[in-house]
């Protein structure tokens, strides 16, 4: 007798084996008709597994979130197939499951061009439409490489020989065409539906390395609705539209080029940008209690050697020889030059917790391929500070900068913020005494703040546990930025320490803490979340005195003069231009607010107000259009500090 537990509670027996889709049917012939996967014992399996012991069993209908990735999966299957059906001379490589869809890489001596997309994803709803049965093949190691290798495809021969001698291999049947594959896969091709879309080409290395052959790439993406497609196609639509390096360009914030890889060129308005940026976070730890410092970017190797960065970290630090034979890191990480400004003098259990922060310029090899704009770069400025503390305070401290993190993000427009708990990775530093007492106290912190949280297996840093803070933007994205780290390891590496309440020294617990992160990609992440439409007490200009005719020029002046004098960053546009065409470009530069003037108002000292993307405008006396912007700017900046007053001509 089996007996099969169901998530509702009940328990079906049966005499002999059953498949899933046998099981599906005697709960219900609705669910027989949408049940595509099962889960036995919380792995996922095809429904023709067979059941022949006690166990749990979840019948997975199509719309189940669990299905979404198998879902993927089956679509880059009938990519493939829909190409080897249209070009038959194209060898076929890998297909995985990516983030919101698949792909699939093809060897093929003829580019495929954005046309064929709309071809081969044509011939995949005809796949569809088939409703071809998917079966899984159980095959000898030694005959599947021989097989594909009969039918000239050696990538997956290669793929295939890799496995050990002696062990079978899996591959699935769909219609005349198969491949290998652990699965699970639907039951047949019609099972997909039609709610996918072939997105993009592009190049990439049989294996990863450029050492072999370049291969062809296509993207899709799959949902289980045409209208969670549809909403992610808009989606895409719109991050098009906010990419960070267009309106980078658009609004003369920053640029690249090739002189600098991986390196930002600030504009005086990207730089203005930046500076609001670091102003406010200036404020906000001077507040909290931080001491701000500054190390050296480039430190002898020896104290990477000591940390531990050298070996868990070397292939991602520059290095440099110099001619009296001494060997110098630049710093991919502040944290060993605090732990050096710790080290000075002699520190007492009072003197804790000591909080040091530092706006620290790092840099880190990223490859070529890797860079993108402001989010992924080689140097960047990180806002790091650390926090060395007794065991005993280590709980309230992590809730303080909890508390901070939360605040900061909501200051900048964010209130959707997931917490993820990272424990330790398979390449670290230390014992797994000191692990399990790192992540047992960083456990205790969150759940203290009152957070909640989801496991990140294995991403912790090689040094400590650590909490990562991700932000879903405007358009549903989600960006990791903060990160709070415990960590019992490095200063023990270097020689830490402080007199306890017994005389004698003891090592300091020390917390890892970025709120931002890397300040230039929390720069691009608020341009996109934005579209470039900064808060006004944020907006690189905040302000654009425009005139209608050069009659009014010397009053426009008078009135940007005195935005000026109250720290509104502000310029004069005086050319001899239409005024349609003037609050036209100054719309597209994103500016927040425009004071329009011409001679009448000149004469009444008012202004006439323009907001971006409002229709109406306003006529007030001048004086009072300040206060009112001021008193805005203020409410919003209450943490920001005093930003940098600048004033251009045009």
């Amino acid at each position: 007798m089996i007996e099969i537990a169901l998530p509702d509670g009940s328990v079906r027996q049966f005499d002999a084996a059953i498949t899933g889709d046998e099981l599906a049917a005697d709960i219900s012939k609705s669910l027989a008709k949408k049940a595509v996967l099962l889960r036995l014992d919380g792995e996922l399996k095809d429904l023709s597994t067979r059941i022949d012991r006690n166990c749990a069993v979840e019948i997975i209908t199509r719309d189940h979130p669990a299905a979404l990735e198998t879902l993927r999966h089956d679509a880059a299957h009938v990519l493939a197939e829909a190409v080897k059906e249209l070009y038959p001379e194209t060898q076929i490589t890998i297909g995985p499951v990516i983030e919101n869809g698949f792909y699939y890489d093809f060897a093929r001596p003829e580019p495929f061009s954005l046309d064929d997309l709309e071809v081969i994803e044509k011939r995949m709803c005809e796949i569809v439409d088939r409703d071809e049965p998917i079966v899984r093949e159980v095959w000898d190691r030694d005959e599947a490489v021989a097989f594909f290798r009969s039918i000239g495809e050696e990538y997956k021969a290669e793929i295939i020989a890799s496995i050990p001698q002696g062990e079978d291999v899996g591959l699935y049947r769909q219609g005349d065409w198969q491949d290998l594959c652990r699965g699970p896969h639907l039951p047949s091709t019609g099972k997909l539906g039609k709610a996918f879309k072939l997105t993009k080409l592009a190049g990439a290395y049989w294996r990863g390395d450029s050492d072999n052959e370049m291969l062809q790439r296509i993207y899709g993406t799959c949902w289980a609705s045409d209208k969670e497609l549809k909403a992610y196609l808009h989606m895409l639509e719109e991050a098009e539209k906010r990419d960070h390096r267009r309106l980078g360009r658009e609004m003369d914030l920053f640029h690249f080029q090739e002189e600098g890889p991986g390196a930002v060129f600030w504009h005086p308005k990207g730089w203005t940008l930046f500076s609001a940026l670091v102003n406010y976070m200036r404020d906000r730890q001077r507040i909290a209690g931080y001491h701000e410092v500054n190390t050296p970017e480039l430190l002898d190797s020896s104290l990477w050697v000591a940390s531990g960065h050298a070996e868990k970290f070397g292939e991602e630090m520059f290095s440099s020889h110099t001619p009296d034979e001494r060997h110098f890191c630049i710093k991919p990480m502040n944290c060993p030059g605090h732990v050096q400004i710790f080290k000075q003098g002699i520190r007492s259990y009072r003197d804790l917790p000591y909080r040091m922060a530092e706006f620290g310029k790092v840099h880190r090899y990223e490859p070529s391929g890797a860079l993108h704009g402001l989010m992924r770069l080689r140097a960047f400025t990180q806002d790091d500070a650390h926090i060395f503390c007794t065991e005993d305070q280590i709980t309230e401290e992590c809730v303080t900068v909890t508390n901070l993190i939360l605040e900061i993000y909501r200051d900048f427009g964010f209130d959707q913020v997931r917490v993820k708990f990272s424990d330790r990775p398979e390449k670290r530093v230390g014992s797994d005494a000191i692990w399990d007492k790192s992540e047992a106290a960083l456990k205790v912190a969150v759940e203290a703040a009152g957070l909640e949280y989801e496991l990140n297996p294995g991403e912790g840093a090689f040094y400590g546990p650590k909490l990562e803070f991700v932000l879903r933007d405007a358009i549903g994205r989600d960006w990791q930025c903060g990160t709070l780290q415990v960590d019992l390891n490095l200063p023990g590496r270097l020689g830490a320490s402080y007199i306890g309440e017994d005389g004698q020294k003891h090592q300091p617990v020390m917390l890892h803490r970025a709120l931002f992160g890397s300040l230039e990609r929390f720069a691009g992440i608020l341009i996109e979340h934005h579209a470039g439409r900064f808060p006004l007490w944020l907006a690189p200009v905040q302000v654009v005195v425009a005139t209608i005719t050069s009659d009014a020029d010397e009053y426009a002046q008078q009135v940007a003069q005195a935005l000026f004098a109250q720290g509104v960053r502000v310029a004069t546009d005086l050319r001899n231009e239409k005024i349609n065409y003037k609050v036209r470009e100054h719309s597209l530069q994103k500016v927040p607010v425009l004071f329009v003037v011409g001679r009448k108002e000149a004469e009444d000292e008012t202004v006439s107000i323009r907001r971006l993307g409002a229709k109406q405008q306003q006529v007030v006396n001048f004086q009072t259009a300040i206060a009112a912007l001021l008193n805005e700017i203020k409410e919003k900046q209450s943490y920001s500090g005093d930003t940098e007053r600048t004033q251009t001509a045009e």
